[in-house]
């Protein structure tokens, strides 16, 4: 097994800003490999995220982000369970982070829950025209995959962060779960822009 350092353990908690003794534990168990230890502190944030998962909200952060040209701007609820976190520098820093992520995607739906029917029925009469022509057997799971593919990009949770798209909205609350050690959400969002004439 080989020695991890000190050195090692610093480039991970900076990459993750998750927890010294935490990054560690996932090098020594990634045997010193990086990227294996990235993989394995984001299956361990899940796992920690459902452990908190009926754990209540009582603190958060409203923070906002506006673009430079003044004409779209958003604003993020961002929920936790204490003021503690609620106003640490860096909780305030990801709620700001998700809300220029935003500014920049304009999603529709925080999450694939809240896609509505009238949403899905329309979105499936526009794809129901492309499957056409298509083995009657396939036409069904085709059509699921366009659908999961359109509204995917329109889910505030499942789209890549714009910083970084190796982790999507909901990867990046995950590790801040794991690492400020409480139930993260994003309450609500709103996204502003000014019509154009």
């Amino acid at each position: 097994m080989s020695t991890i350092t000190t050195e090692q353990v610093k480039e991970l908690r900076d990459s993750t800003g998750i927890s010294v003794m935490q990054c560690k534990k996932a090098l020594e168990e990634a045997g010193g490999d990086m990227e294996k230890a990235k993989v394995i502190l984001r299956k361990k944030s899940g796992e920690i995220a459902a452990k908190k998962g009926d754990r209540t909200f009582k603190a958060g952060t409203v923070q906002s982000y506006a673009h430079s040209t003044g004409r779209v701007a958003t604003i993020v609820e961002l929920l936790c369970e204490t003021d503690f976190v609620s106003g640490n520098e860096e909780f305030k820093a990801l709620a700001r982070d998700i809300a220029m992520h935003v500014t920049a995607t304009n999603p529709k739906f925080l999450k694939k829950e809240d896609i509505t029917e009238e949403a899905r029925n329309t979105a499936k009469e526009v794809f129901m025209k492309e499957v056409e022509g298509k083995p009657k057997e396939m036409q069904d799971k085709i059509l699921e995959g366009k659908l999961a593919t359109y509204f995917g990009e329109m889910v505030l949770l499942n789209q890549p962060f714009i910083k970084n798209s190796e982790v999507t909205i909901e990867g990046l609350i995950l590790a801040a779960v794991q690492k400020f050690g409480e139930k993260i959400e994003v309450g609500r969002f709103v996204r502003f822009a000014v019509l154009e004439q």
